[in-house]
């Protein structure tokens, strides 16, 4: 265990960097479409901690290894500027191609092929639109499987993004990035008290090292996500437990899509939240396990969802006038519980 996590973060699987030169070495880092941004954001981030550039970077390129340190801090900088950062392989290429415009074309082309990013003639002179996101969106995120502890209640859920997802990679703080590095390496010789010290420290920061199904590590971002447009019953009202199971037995072990608008005053992300194509506030609706939270959501599908689930009396509906939880809340807060 940690030795796939000191492979991603130190560059040493295949002799290379992210980039791993071959494509088999590519793959097996940084599976997944976008593989070659994530291996690009990487040996950004590792250049910025170490100075030094991918090992098996000079077979694809023709300038020495000091030029090659003056593209990357070059690109660190781009990279760091972007907003957003790249998210397909066509916006990494052209921040590459316009960053290092000035620069050899063997070299850029070179840079290219190592992270099996598209080449400039393979560009068209216009980007394609992305895909439509609903209106308010602030961004997108692709979650880890999620365990059932994550699960707070009906409506709260807390998450963890893979940091070598393209959005991610270019801004994990320096000090979590290298404590990852020094916590792998110390579990690596079994010296387990330096490497909990180190993840009080990721954790601390909002970061988690997490065991994958195939006792790989991977160093993630924690979110607190609150759903968007719905209010579920809280644990100790009648139907609390009830709806925190639902959302469990829902979300339990699988990847999520999140859509997040922007963060309540509790710091969390507010958010549409999708579980392998099923809209998961709909869910609660249509279960009667939720209320449309009118004060901050007008949405009419929702009202619409609330309405139907009470007509069936499903859920909480069952009773004729189920206490609200905003005004549990009020209450609660007034009699100084």
């Amino acid at each position: 265990m940690g030795n796939a996590l000191l492979r991603f973060l130190c560059g040493c699987a295949g002799g290379g960097g992210g980039g791993g030169g071959a494509a088999s070495a590519n793959e097996t880092q940084f599976p997944g479409p976008h593989r070659g941004i994530a291996a690009l954001g990487h040996d950004l981030l590792h250049f910025d901690i170490t100075s030094q550039v991918p090992e098996g970077l000079s077979q694809h390129v023709v300038s020495s290894k000091k030029a090659q340190a003056n593209w990357y801090k070059k690109l660190l900088e781009a990279w760091r500027e972007a907003k957003p950062p790249p998210r397909t392989p066509e916006e990494a290429s052209r921040l590459v191609i316009q960053t290092l415009k000035r620069h050899q074309k063997a070299d850029v082309e070179g840079l290219l092929a190592f992270y099996g990013l598209p080449l400039p003639h393979t560009l068209s002179g216009v980007s394609a639109p992305a895909p439509s996101k609903p209106e308010g969106v602030k961004y997108e995120l692709h979650t880890l499987p999620v365990d059932a502890k994550s699960v707070a209640d009906g409506d709260t859920i807390t998450v963890y993004v893979d940091t070598a997802d393209p959005r991610e990679s270019g801004s994990v703080p320096r000090e979590v990035h290298k404590a990852a590095i020094v916590r792998a390496k110390a579990r690596t010789v079994r010296n387990y008290q330096k490497a909990d010290a180190l993840q009080k420290t990721i954790v601390d920061a909002g970061y988690r090292v997490i065991s994958s199904s195939n006792n790989d590590e991977i160093l993630a971002r924690k979110y607190r996500i609150r759903l968007r447009g719905i209010d579920a019953p809280e644990s100790s009202m009648p139907f609390g437990k009830e709806a925190k199971e639902e959302l469990v037995k829902l979300v339990q072990g699988k990847g999520l899509k999140i859509y997040v608008f922007g963060d309540d005053r509790y710091g969390r992300c507010v958010g549409d939240i999708y579980c392998n194509g099923v809209f998961v506030q709909e869910h609660m609706l249509k279960k009667g396990l939720a209320w449309h939270y009118t004060a901050y959501d007008q949405r009419p599908e929702l009202a619409r969802l609330e309405k139907q689930a009470r007509a069936k009396r499903m859920g909480l509906w069952a009773a004729s006038d189920p206490e609200k939880p905003w005004e549990w809340r009020k209450d609660r807060r007034s009699n100084g519980a």
